[in-house]
């Protein structure tokens, strides 16, 4: 095995993946906090599925990988079309973005 190459392994659970319509991120000066929320239609309560704690150098490097494969995609699929938003009313007591 080369010296550089690293052996990731996917358990099946994590495999299968988890559903997200919502993310919800917040941040410190050490880190972000991205949690995933699946939000259902007529439902008023939805619960965090998943949460990723980042460095922000990660964070920007997820940025950078996002908009890299974003770009890709759209090259072979055409413009993904953005829906307009329903703002959802929120205080997690930090500066927040929605995406």
């Amino acid at each position: 095995m080369d010296e550089n190459q690293l052996n990731i392994e996917l358990t099946e659970e994590i495999g299968e993946g988890i559903y997200s319509n919502l993310a919800i991120i917040t941040h410190s000066n050490s880190e972000f906090i991205v949690d995933f929320v699946k939000v259902m239609p007529g439902v008023p309560k939805a619960k965090v599925k998943s949460r990723i704690v980042l460095t922000p150098q990660h964070a920007k490097r997820l940025v950078n990988a996002l908009k890299d494969n974003i770009s890709k995609y759209e090259s072979v699929h055409g413009m993904i079309k953005e829906t307009e938003v329903n703002a959802i009313p929120m205080n997690l007591g930090g500066p927040t973005a929605q995406a």
